[in-house]
Parts: C-alpha cells; structure tokens; sequence
C-alpha cells in the first residue's frame, strides 16, 4: 500500500510539532550550534550529515546520535502507515531542508553540500 503524501505530510507534522512542544531531544540546541558552525547539514534523505571533515569528534558523535532518533522515528510513522521507511525518509528530508535556517547547509539533487 503506498501512503498518500498527503497523510505522510500530517504524520511528519505530528512528530515536528511533538518535538516544538518541549519533547525534543536534548541534542536539539546542540544541533542547532553544530549547523551554524557549519559543520552538519540536512541530507535529502531526512538524515543529517557531516559538512566538514575537520569537524570535532563530538560532531561526528552528534550525527549519529541524531541519526539513529531519526531513523527510530521514521520506522515508527513507516509502521503506522504500512508504507516504506525510505518513503517516510524522503518526505521528511524535503521538509528539514526547506524549514532549515538561512545560511546552514543542505544537500542539493546532485549531493553537493550548499547554504541554503
């Protein structure tokens, strides 16, 4: 069964609002800084990614952490809709990266880091 984008939509809403209302990890102002370094960025698939090389260990331990959240989460909105993770993955990429502040990386269709 494939899930209408619709529906996709307003469970990634449901999880962002979740995490607005004070339920959000305690890595979230820790991202937020890693962003503005530059040296983590939004991916298309709805994961984060290591911009730069010569970033801290404890960014490299922050996209993982992060990652793995994110994918729990999005196995969760996959089972609740019996529809694909990769499905759940790249809508909420698109969303991260147009919510993403002015000036932080995402990824662009080609896989180059940019600024948005």
């Amino acid at each position: 069964m494939r899930l209408g984008r619709r529906t996709l939509v307003t469970a990634l809403a449901g999880m962002a609002a979740w995490a607005a209302l004070g339920a959000a990890p305690a890595w979230a102002l820790e991202l937020d800084a890693a962003k503005a370094q530059g040296w983590i960025g939004e991916r298309r698939d709805g994961y984060v990614g290591l911009v730069d090389a010569a970033a801290p260990a404890e960014a490299r331990a922050l996209v993982d952490q992060i990652n793995a959240e994110r994918r729990n989460a999005y196995d969760a909105v996959a089972r609740q809709n019996s529809v694909p993770r990769d499905q759940v993955e790249a809508l909420a990429g698109q969303k991260l990266i147009q919510r993403a502040a002015a000036g932080t990386f995402v990824m662009d269709a080609a896989g180059r880091w940019i600024r948005k």
